[in-house]
């Protein structure tokens, strides 16, 4: 009964149009209903608490910084750089906007901001050359969600945050597995790009690599400054963020002067308006939180799942599954602070490690920000590539298919993730 009603109220609420934020916030009141629990104040305290986090201040900074690295140009020189070491192998453009997207995973750690530069910037460039431009709009997209993967990542704050799992080891754990999806995306390209009739670019010369590489140095030394300081414990993963803002801003306003004074206003109100809506969704999902705790929901998925506890392996294939479904309904954040303090008690009672599991289940949740109907990256790259939405739709598929692959790998060999993990942290 329990978890009808927690089911009902919140998919109720969102299949009548209402925002998510106030869905989980009716959830968790029918919750308290159900139980005879209600309490205004708890409601309100659960609000102020959720989002009175130290280290759910790293996701203001990290957006703040994916706003300066696009507009102050430091992704600009992340594509160019890459469009001069490989734009001119066959497809090569598709070749460039992977190993731009793996660049810029490490510096913004948000999927939409990733995925909105590459499709100004690339997909214009690919139609040009004569690739097929919903296949260009699918690689885009597919490439924008290795973004949540590589550190830094937002997902993984909200994962850390919501499971009480280290940060620092999520982002470590992510470093291979994301290199993983970016590998995955060139084979398929490579299929893919063989169908098609295109102009290859000129293969540039030494010294054009030389001055890309000179110009693009600045925006490259920030992932090394991040990796470097977390593996060494220079400063904690909210640090970090404030770091990469800093960073970047200095380097956008001093070194390349891209970004005026008098620009700096809006990339600051930008930052701060997505940033509010993330943390409203953090501060209403505490509210949801707290009663499945109360409302014993993990124990009761537990005994749904009884039958899977004994292996881990069939276990995670059901949850990516039931990930897989939720994915194409909701979005990566709010699928995150639901699901987390559900399933993270089943996933300790069954053994398994809970950075491997914050690997998998966050690398899921990026898949289903290019999975239809919803899709949030799918969207941002249709409208800014001018794509309609079937189109980037039908481009997609075969690279999200090769993402699946990736991560039905991950679950049946664990030491993917666990090995790349230990060696990263040192352990």
């Amino acid at each position: 009964m329990t978890i009808t009603i927690f089911l009902g109220s919140l998919l109720g609420s969102m299949a009548l149009g209402m925002p998510i934020a106030f869905a989980l916030l009716l959830c968790g009141v029918a919750l308290m209903f159900n139980l005879d629990l209600f309490d205004a104040q708890i409601v309100a305290q659960n609000v102020i608490n959720g989002a009175d986090s130290f280290p759910l201040m790293a996701v203001p900074f990290f957006m703040l910084a994916g706003e300066i690295m696009n507009v102050g140009g430091l992704s600009k020189r992340i594509v160019d750089l890459a469009m001069k070491l490989v734009g001119h192998i066959r497809g090569g453009l598709g070749y460039v906007a992977i190993l731009a997207a793996c660049i810029l995973a490490s510096l913004s750690g948000s999927a939409v901001a990733d995925a909105a530069a590459l499709s100004a910037l690339l997909v214009p460039m690919m139609v040009k050359a004569g690739h097929d431009k919903a296949r260009s709009g699918g690689l885009v997209a597919a490439s924008g969600i290795i973004a949540p993967i590589i550190p830094p990542s937002i997902g993984f704050i909200m994962f850390g945050v919501a499971g009480g799992v280290s940060i620092t080891q999520l982002f470590l754990a992510g470093i291979f597995p994301g290199i993983m999806l970016g590998g995955a995306l060139a084979i398929a390209w490579w299929i893919e790009v063989r169908k098609e009739n295109i102009v290859t670019p000129p293969r540039a010369s030494r010294r054009e690599i030389k001055v890309a590489l000179i110009d693009s140095f600045w925006a490259l030394m920030l992932p090394m400054i991040i990796i470097f300081g977390l593996k060494f414990g220079i400063f904690t993963p909210t640090e970090a963020a404030v770091v990469a803002a800093v960073y970047s801003l200095f380097v956008a306003t001093v070194v390349y002067r891209e970004l005026k004074l008098d620009q700096l206003y809006e990339v600051f109100y930008t930052a701060a308006k997505t940033t509010s809506v993330v943390m409203f969704l953090v501060a209403a999902a505490m509210v949801s939180a707290w009663m499945i705790t109360v409302a014993d929901l993990p124990g009761m998925v537990t005994d749904l799942l009884a039958p899977l506890m004994d292996s881990p392996t069939l276990l995670l294939l059901a949850i990516m599954a039931l990930v897989v479904v939720v994915g194409t309904a909701m979005d990566m954040t709010p699928t995150i602070l639901i699901l987390t303090p559900v399933l993270m008690p089943v996933v300790r009672e069954a053994g398994i490690d809970p950075v491997y599991f914050g690997v998998l289940f966050i690398m899921n949740n990026a898949i289903g920000l290019i999975t239809p109907p919803v899709g949030t990256v799918l969207n941002v790259v249709a409208g800014v590539a001018k794509i309609s939405m079937e189109d980037v739709i039908k481009g997609v598929w075969p690279f999200m298919l090769a993402q699946l692959i990736v991560l039905l790998l991950l679950v049946l060999f664990p030491a993917l993730v666990t090995v790349p993990a230990a060696f990263f942290s040192g352990r």
